[in-house]
């Protein structure tokens, strides 16, 4: 079964050097989806070590959909979406904007 549409939940604004976490969660699919976080319609590689865009420190679980910064900077200002997906297709949510 395909993915539903993904709900996404984006704070809308984060002090500097504050935690953020953002969720992705959709239980229509099966089997079970897996999530990929999108900003600016960059992927963010699950593991923030390889990730080359800046020196971001974040965890992201493919499994429950979770992106948390540990530290949030300017550079993680964003418009961030996520990916729901599984072997029947995939589901995209809406846009949302972070401010850092």
């Amino acid at each position: 079964v395909k993915p539903m549409t993904p709900r996404c939940s984006v704070p809308k604004a984060v002090p500097v050097g504050k935690s953020a976490s953002l969720h992705c969660h959709e239980n229509e699919g099966f089997p079970k989806s897996t999530y990929s976080w999108y900003r600016n319609r960059e992927p963010l590689s699950p593991d923030s070590k390889s990730s080359k865009s800046h020196n971001s420190s974040y965890t992201l679980n493919p499994a429950t959909g979770t992106l948390v910064f540990h530290a949030v900077h300017k550079g993680d200002t964003g418009r961030y979406s996520c990916i729901a997906t599984n072997d029947a297709g995939f589901a995209k949510c809406e846009e949302q904007e972070m401010e850092v």
